[in-house]
C-alpha cells in the first residue's frame, strides 16, 4: 500500500451517539409557523418529527457497519490534510476505476445502493465488461475527512487531491463521477488531470450566458427570470454561507437540530412532502440514512441516486460514460 494511504475504518464512540441524541431531544423549539404550508419556511412540526426519529429510531451502527462493509482507508494529502476513501475494488480484473464525489449537504452514503452493481456487474445481471473498481472519497470537512486549517481548499484543489489519490490506488488512469458540488469536483479533474482521467459523468450540470450577452431568446429570458427568482426568493442564506461560514457554522454545531432548516429550508416542488424514514433532509433514494453523526454535527441530505453509468469504449480507446 502507498505510503499515503492507511486503513481507516470508520467508528463512532457511544459516548458522541448518546451527546447527539441528548441535544436533539433538548432541543429548544422556536413557535411554530402562522401559515399552514410551506410559504414561510420549513413546518416546525416536520423538523420535530425528524428529529424525533433522528433521536430515537435512527440505527447509526448498521450504517457504520455497512459503510465498514467496504475497505476504508485514509489517505494523506501532501499538504497533511486526512481524506477518508470507501475503496471497492471490482473483482474483473480490467475493471476501470472510477472516482465518485458526492455534493452538498451529502456523503459517500448517497453511493451505497450502487456500490456492488459498478464492482460487479455480473453479479447483478450485467455486463462484466462494465465493471468498475470504485472510489469513493469524502469532501474535505464533511463525514470523517479532516477539516481543513487554511483557505483554499476550491473545487480545483479538491481535484488535485483526488488526481493524487488514484495513482496512490494503484490507478494509473480512471473516470470519474459527480453530481452537485461533486460535479464541480469531478469537471476540474476532467480539465487538470487530461492525462490521467479518461472521461467524466456529471448530473448536474450547470451553464450561463456569456458575459455581456442580451440577444436571449424568449425561453432563455424566463429561464433567467425564473433563476432570479429563486435567489430572490430561496438564496438568501447562500451567499452569507460563501462569504461568512463561520456565521451559520458556529450556531449550527451549537444547535444540531438547526441543520435541518438549512438542509430544507424550502420547498422544492414535489420534493417537499418527505416521509421521515427518507431523512433528514434527503430528498430522495438513502435520504434517511444521511441523519448520521458527525464530529462537526451535520446532515447529509441525498440527490437522486444515478445508477449504473455503463462504461463505453469508442475507437481511440476512450471512454466515456452513458445512462
Amino acid at each position: 500500500m502507498d505510503a499515503a494511504l492507511t486503513s481507516h475504518p470508520i467508528t463512532v464512540a457511544e459516548s458522541e451517539l448518546a451527546d447527539l441524541r441528548d441535544r436533539l431531544r433538548r432541543t429548544r423549539w422556536p413557535d411554530r409557523e402562522t401559515v399552514d404550508d410551506w410559504s414561510q419556511g420549513i413546518p416546525l412540526a416536520y423538523v420535530q418529527d425528524v428529529c424525533r426519529y433522528w433521536a430515537d429510531e435512527y440505527d447509526w451502527r448498521r450504517v457504520e457497519a455497512e459503510l465498514n462493509g467496504f475497505e476504508q482507508l485514509r489517505y494523506t494529502d501532501p499538504s497533511g490534510l486526512g481524506i477518508q476513501v470507501l475503496h471497492a475494488p471490482s473483482p474483473e480484473p480490467a475493471a476501470l476505476p472510477l472516482v465518485l464525489t458526492h455534493g452538498w449537504p451529502g456523503s459517500v452514503v448517497e453511493f451505497l445502493d450502487v456500490i456492488e452493481s459498478l464492482r460487479d456487474p455480473a453479479s447483478h445481471g450485467g455486463d462484466p465488461a462494465d465493471a468498475f473498481h470504485v472510489v469513493c472519497p469524502t469532501l474535505p470537512g464533511y463525514g470523517f475527512s479532516d477539516k481543513p486549517t487554511e483557505a483554499g481548499w476550491g473545487t480545483e484543489r479538491i481535484a488535485d487531491c483526488w488526481a493524487g489519490l488514484m495513482p496512490a490506488l494503484g490507478y494509473p488512469q480512471y473516470g470519474a463521477q459527480g453530481g452537485d458540488w461533486g460535479a464541480a469536483v469531478t469537471a476540474s479533474l476532467g480539465v487538470r488531470d487530461p492525462a490521467h482521467c479518461v472521461g467524466i459523468h456529471l448530473n448536474m450540470v450547470t451553464v450561463g450566458p456569456p458575459h455581456g450577452a442580451t440577444d436571449h431568446t424568449e425561453s432563455e429570458q424566463a429561464a433567467l427570470a425564473s433563476l432570479g427568482l429563486r435567489r430572490e426568493v430561496g438564496g438568501q442564506l447562500h451567499p452569507l454561507d460563501e462569504r461568512l461560514p463561520a456565521v451559520l457554522g458556529g450556531p449550527l454545531v451549537a444547535e444540531v437540530a438547526g441543520v435541518l432548516l438549512i438542509a430544507v429550508g424550502e420547498p422544492q416542488g414535489d420534493d417537499v412532502v418527505l416521509d421521515r424514514r427518507q431523512l433528514a433532509a434527503g430528498q430522495k433514494g438513502r435520504g434517511r440514512d444521511h441523519a448520521r453523526v458527525r464530529r462537526r454535527p451535520h446532515v447529509h441530505a441525498g440527490d437522486p441516486h444515478d445508477h449504473h453509468q455503463r462504461q463505453r469504449h469508442d475507437g481511440d480507446g476512450h471512454h466515456d460514460f452513458q445512462q
